[in-house]
């Protein structure tokens, strides 16, 4: 049942508003002046604390309903890595009122579909039903606020779940055990350096009482959101919330959400994970940047841009210089993971070609790197950028739960509904310089570790 969404799966603003704003800018010129601000959403809060977000979309009768608590791994207590994600799995373990996996019956007997998901920020759950059971989702959520039954014998065979599934996703992966030891090295004091599904150690001692303290803690309505996008009204929604989630009351004080700062990173780190299972050896530089959240007006913008410029598809920078003119690269590219509560995340990366060795693809990486540092972006080249950045939304799938998952993951982190309906005019204001800028300033190598995942065997031939 569960879908971790770590630092490097948070969902992508980029992709949720191109489908967000251009495709319903493709609905006629008549309605492209509503389009401008996307789609009609409606927010407010109940008299408990509950925030609710309703986001209309009349093409289907079906509707997304989704509720995100603001906790995640790092806000888990030191020691303890992998509670939050414990007890995403533990939530689907039944209420008195609907004991077992009454819950999850209910939703597949009416065809729906359900979910969930771990981040560092957050957790949620949510369902994809048809639109009339949108109220008996909201109760089946609401009674398992405050009305959990966890007993060791569920709690204990579900651990063993939690570490099948770590030595699935993360111990049996070379690539994944590499990107936790980058974070683990970029984040030299946040919380956001240890892994959101756990270190093996911790997870193996984790409890049925550590993960009703962690419920009691944080699972309340006064930290909760819900978010329905679909073929409802606010009037229906607000009437359905407020007979169902507004009688939970709350049960905790939720104060600032506080983790320990970054200090001056001072020193470029470096880290090498070698394993036989490697067959294609791959670079990773991670830069710690400031969030959507944290960052100044226009900042995170213009690392959205930097981004895409430098490593979004086969016209990017990287990947043409690379890849296509020097050929000593199969792939190459950058990303900016920006949702986030207090830190964001450069990414750039790349995989080099046969005879083509990994350091000679860090240099290659490192001149664009400069030549941008130096001399910024073309104007056509900053154009494609912010184009891309909404336009091919045309291409992506028109998905309602990706509606529903942006807004929620931007409330989660500190954003606001204006704040997402904002982003596109927000890209369309990055100048050059900006971005230039961004890639002088947080570009910095000091700010930066870079991972090479490499063959163990091949490693051991060339030393011998």
């Amino acid at each position: 049942m569960s879908k971790i969404c770590s630092s490097k799966t948070r969902p992508s603003k980029i992709l949720v508003l191109k489908i967000l704003f251009v495709i319903l800018a493709l609905a006629g010129a008549a309605s492209m002046a509503r389009a401008a601000n996307g789609p009609d959403v409606t927010q407010f809060t109940l008299s408990n604390g509950l925030q609710v977000v309703v986001i209309p979309d009349h093409r289907a009768p079906v509707v997304t309903h989704m509720i995100w608590y603001k906790v995640g791994a790092a806000d888990e207590t030191p020691g303890k890595s992998g509670l939050a994600h414990f007890l995403e799995h533990l939530m689907f373990k039944g209420t008195v009122k609907n004991p077992g996996d009454t819950f999850s019956q209910a939703v597949a007997e009416i065809g729906g579909q359900e979910n969930a998901f771990t981040g560092s920020d957050y957790t949620g759950f949510y369902q994809r039903v048809p639109r009339e059971h949108l109220k008996e989702m909201m109760a089946f959520e609401a009674d398992r606020i405050e009305n959990l039954v966890l007993t060791d014998a569920v709690a204990k065979p579900e651990l063993n779940v939690v570490l099948e599934e770590l030595n699935m996703r993360v111990e049996n992966n070379p690539s994944a055990r590499l990107g936790e030891q980058i974070d683990a090295a970029l984040y030299l004091n946040h919380p956001y350096g240890r892994p959101v599904i756990g270190w093996r150690h911790e997870v193996e001692k984790l409890t049925r009482d550590d993960a009703m303290a962690f419920y009691r803690r944080f699972y309340t309505p006064n930290n909760a959101i819900v978010v329905v996008a679909g073929d409802v009204t606010p009037d229906e929604v607000k009437a359905d919330a407020e007979e169902t989630y507004g009688k939970v009351p709350p049960r905790a004080e939720i104060g600032p959400r506080r983790r320990p700062m970054e200090p001056v990173q001072e020193a470029p780190r470096t880290v090498t994970l070698a394993d036989a299972r490697v067959e294609q050896p791959s670079l990773e530089r991670a830069y710690l940047v400031p969030s959507d959240t944290t960052a100044k007006p226009g900042e995170s913008e213009a690392l959205d841009v930097l981004a895409d410029v430098l490593g979004s598809g086969s016209n990017s920078l990287l990947y043409r210089n690379l890849v296509v003119d020097k050929g000593i690269a199969l792939n190459a590219g950058a990303y900016y993971d920006g949702t986030a509560l207090d830190y964001g995340r450069f990414s750039v990366y790349g995989s080099p070609k046969p005879g083509t060795t990994l350091h000679q693809l860090e240099q290659g990486i490192d001149a664009v790197l400069a030549d941008v540092v130096e001399h910024g972006v073309s104007a056509d080249e900053l154009d494609r950028a912010k184009t891309r950045l909404i336009a091919d939304a045309v291409y992506a799938q028109d998905n309602q739960a990706t509606l529903a998952r942006w807004y929620g993951a931007a409330l989660a982190t500190g954003e606001t509904v204006d704040d997402v309906r904002a982003w596109p005019d927000h890209i369309k204001a990055v100048t050059a310089d900006a971005v230039q800028a961004a890639a002088r300033h947080w570009l910095d190598r000091r700010r930066s570790v870079t991972g090479y995942l490499v063959n163990s065997l091949q490693s051991e031939e060339k030393r011998s």
